[in-house]
């Protein structure tokens, strides 16, 4: 009796493992993402069947059909009202493919203030926040109820009493640990904040399509966007990973409107409504600046594109750090190039793992990277989790996008293109003083690394559709 109820369960499983495995051949985004799927649900639906139904799910019709059209809105509004008077520089037009992907543009005029590591940047932006007059706009991923977190409660409610409008939105599923008792201390005092989901109606077996944005604007005249989130951790006051090195800007300028337009995006899928939306600060500094909102609901694979493009535009050096190197086929295909037009490439890893399948998978990508020449460093003092990139004397950009297939395209990121050679200059002196913390990788990591932990990079590279 009981072998056959055995026999009719793991029957019922390999079952479900290929209707699943039809399922991912349909749905999934990649080839290479499909065919693990599939091979994995039809030989092993006892190992993969559960984490498919988390990790497996690549629609949401509902969410695409209002983003597209309440960005076509709202787009058709900015053209109106932010017309810039200061000329684009052709320097930008090296990224006018991005610009026209992502259906925005350089602003002229822009205020840049680069902040590096956590003190700097939550020391601006609670500074900022306690300033504000009439709304305040706040996106994080994370959201953690300890001492940083109830900092920004305090300086939040602190705010509300001064009727300032107040609208927060955290990822449901990064922000998991968020007690509700933290949340309701927010709207009892007037304050609106909600949890992100791609679904209004709560749906357990939903993970992906996080919203891995961090965004802040105070007043509608400054902005923040950048890597941090909420939490002790991102202060480096939580070891083994501290300290914790990351790297946030500060725009003030017209491009706070674009910060505020994909808050508004996102907010309005949540609620049904709009936030505030105020008019930006005259252009006061020199910048020109291009807010890259991407994410999977866009018509194409807008992050992979956005560093191709970028890449491509490298013509001296390119310069990129990333707590994450899990390059896909068009990425790794535009680095090499880079190397073969002489470009000075460098790229930056962590030498401490946050997630250890995804720093194994990071560990063969940086072999395969050197051996194409392109040279890896790895970070020393602590874990490094900016996402940070230098374009030959004048670019930088600053977000939360990182080189793995969850930005590509599964995550809403978030990241600000700037084109400046003083912010250019300020971005390659703190790289420099990174670099000075970081030993270079070569090919003897990968060849000296013991035979089992060269398989466990092999199988973790195989996890690159959900890494």
């Amino acid at each position: 009796m009981l072998s056959s109820i055995i026999g009719a369960v793991v029957v019922l499983l390999h079952a479900a493992g290929v209707l699943a495995a039809m399922h991912a051949v349909m749905n999934t985004r990649t080839p290479q993402g499909a065919f693990a799927w599939a091979l994995g649900l039809v030989l092993l639906p006892y190992v993969t069947l559960v984490p498919y139904l988390y990790l497996g799910r690549s629609r949401f019709h509902g969410y695409v059909d209002l983003h597209r059209l309440r960005r076509e809105q709202m787009q058709a509004m900015a053209d109106i009202q932010l017309e810039s008077a200061l000329s684009t520089p052709d320097t930008c037009t090296r990224y006018a493919e991005i610009a026209h992907m992502l259906r925005t543009r350089f602003h002229a005029g822009q205020k840049l203030r680069l902040l590096v590591n956590g003190e700097a940047a939550f020391d601006a932006m609670l500074a900022a926040i306690g300033e504000a007059k009439h709304c305040v706009l706040v996106q994080f991923f994370i959201i953690h109820d300890d001492t940083l977190g109830r900092r920004l409660q305090q300086v939040l409610l602190e705010r509300a009493r001064a009727k300032v409008e107040i609208c927060v939105l955290y990822d449901g599923i990064g922000s998991h640990a968020l007690p509700h008792q933290y949340v309701d201390t927010l709207r009892d005092a007037g304050i609106a904040v909600h949890p992100f989901a791609t679904q209004r109606r709560s749906n357990r077996f939903q993970l992906n399509f996080r919203n891995h944005r961090k965004i802040v604007v105070i007043d509608g005249t400054r902005g923040f966007v950048g890597g941090l989130n909420v939490g002790d951790e991102y202060l480096g006051l939580k070891p083994p990973l501290a300290p914790w090195r990351d790297t946030h800007l500060q725009i003030e300028g017209p491009a706070v409107a674009d910060l505020q337009r994909s808050f508004a995006e996102d907010w309005h899928w949540v609620t049904g409504a709009l936030p505030p939306l105020l008019s930006p600060t005259p252009n006061e500094g020199h910048a020109h600046t291009l807010i890259a909102a991407t994410g999977p609901a866009d018509r194409q694979e807008t992050c992979s594109l956005f560093f191709v493009a970028a890449i491509h535009a490298a013509r001296r050096r390119l310069w990129i750090t990333t707590p994450y190197f899990v390059p896909d086929q068009a990425v790794m295909s535009a680095l090499r190039l880079a190397v073969f037009r002489g470009v000075d490439v460098r790229v930056l890893i962590p030498s401490r793992p946050d997630h250890r399948t995804v720093f194994l998978a990071t560990g063969l990508y940086a072999h395969d990277a050197v051996r194409a020449g392109i040279r890896i460093f790895r970070y020393q003092p602590g874990f490094l989790h900016q996402k940070v990139m230098l374009i030959d004397d004048d670019t930088a950009s600053v977000g939360s996008m990182n080189l793995d297939n969850r930005s590509f395209r599964l995550n809403f990121e978030i990241g600000a293109l700037n084109v400046d050679r003083t912010f250019a200059m300020q971005v390659e002196a703190m790289l420099r003083e990174d670099f000075t913390h970081a030993h270079e990788v070569t090919e003897a990591e990968y060849l000296g690394a013991p035979y089992l932990r060269r398989l466990a990079m092999h199988v973790a590279r195989l996890f690159d559709p959900v890494l």
